[in-house]
């Protein structure tokens, strides 16, 4: 599966960097090649003529190398190959690749890349625990950078619990597996919304809520990884923009239907935003003054368009998929079943919003997918888990028409 794909491995320093060994191994078994790149503290561990040795390509280690830099070497690592494996991957590799540093080849490969990373964390389980530690795996997962393990069991430090660089093996069942899912929705084009929208009052004061547009980027995200053209039409959020993805930024309701309507003709439409009801009919060119009364100004609000209904009914031009979100607090099942009838959508993830869920911000959420066959249930997952499992369960439907054509 893996004949012609080229490889990046970057190892950091850690004991478990005596797999990496084996894992190069293990990848040219199967056609893969692979170019190492080692820290300098990985070179404690294990040597560049090992890795030279197994992988019969150059090691490249220094970032000051006159040969390799004078024709821009970390540039041309970081293109040429078609994924990045950090593995192993340090604690402080992750730290420094969060926070976007580049002081060492590696780093700067990393940064410098724009092709698909994953890293394969190895560490002592308190350094694993640790709330710095998580917050940085967090913000790498939210970047959409791919991870295996770690896994748990005996440590090296002689301590036992989760830290365990993952086996050789199961590294490169998650390189194939990601290799087979990048081709699944190849020629496949999709739009995805996300984020709220700013329907504005007056020039300073907007109605909107509070999605953070976590959802919908990662949705963006794990489409683009499986190979379709995608394109995030995205609200107001801090959120960073996912690899590989066309991003269309809009503020209000009327913005985001008239970008959907321009990106069309589509196969998939994910509606993940979280789109004001509601606007100003005439919101006025100057700020709102309180009048000596106090008595607050009357607001004459208008329907905002129906973007996920405007874009099932789109005639000629309707996406093949319609997948709309129901964000409820009550009865979610029941109104999310009543939503896709309305709606004419084809699936409606509902999700529970109430704020004692944490979902609005979140970094996780617990979905019911209703489509024509009835509910279902998902257990709680990160907002990247079911990004990947709804993109999967995408990709396996225009499968299925595929092979009914």
């Amino acid at each position: 599966m893996l004949e012609g794909r080229r490889i990046l491995l970057i190892l950091s320093g850690g004991i478990a960097a005596y797999k990496s060994l084996d894992l190069i191994r293990r990848l040219r078994e199967r056609g893969a090649s692979v170019r190492g790149v080692m820290t300098e503290a990985a070179q404690h561990f294990v040597t560049p003529l090992s890795v030279a040795a197994l992988s019969e390509e150059a090691v490249y280690t220094d970032l000051f190398s006159l040969k390799d830099e004078s024709e821009m070497g970390h540039i041309r690592l970081s293109r040429e190959a078609d994924l990045i494996v950090v593995a192993p991957a340090s604690a402080d590799i992750i730290a420094r690749m969060a926070a976007g540093m580049a002081n060492d080849l590696a780093t700067t490969t990393l940064l410098a890349t724009d092709k698909p990373v994953l890293i394969a964390p190895t560490m002592n389980l308190q350094m694993w625990a640790h709330a710095a530690t998580q917050a940085n795996v967090a913000l790498l997962d939210k970047r959409g950078i791919l991870r295996v393990g770690p896994g748990s069991g005996d440590l090296a430090c002689g301590e036992v619990g989760s830290g365990r660089m993952a086996e050789p093996l199961e590294i490169v069942a998650v390189i194939e597996s990601f290799f087979h899912r990048s081709t699944q929705l190849k020629g496949r084009r999709a739009i995805v919304t996300s984020g709220p929208t700013h329907e504005p009052i007056d020039p300073v004061r907007f109605i909107a809520n509070r999605s953070s547009g976590k959802q919908g980027h990662a949705i963006a995200a794990a489409l683009a990884r499986m190979g379709a053209e995608t394109i995030l039409v995205s609200g107001p959020t801090v959120e960073p923009d996912p690899a590989g993805v066309r991003v269309i930024r809009i503020e209000t309701a009327r913005d985001m239907l008239a970008a959907c309507e321009a990106s069309l003709p589509a196969d998939i439409a994910v509606c993940a935003a979280a789109v004001a009801d509601w606007r100003v009919e005439t919101p006025p060119q100057q700020k709102l003054k309180k009048e000596g009364s106090g008595a607050p100004p009357a607001l004459k609000l208008v329907e905002n368009p129906d973007i996920l209904a405007t874009l099932s009914g789109a005639g000629n031009r309707r996406p093949r998929l319609v997948v709309g979100f129901a964000a409820e607090t009550e009865k979610i099942v029941e109104h999310a079943k009543a939503k896709r009838a309305r709606k004419g959508c084809d699936w409606i993830l509902a999700n529970d919003v109430s704020p004692a869920t944490g979902t609005f911000g979140g970094d996780s959420n617990t979905i019911h997918l209703v489509d024509g066959t009835g509910v279902e249930d998902w257990p709680a997952l990160s907002k990247s888990d079911v990004a990947a499992r709804l993109a999967q369960r995408i990709a396996s439907y225009f499968d299925a028409v595929k092979a009914a054509e």
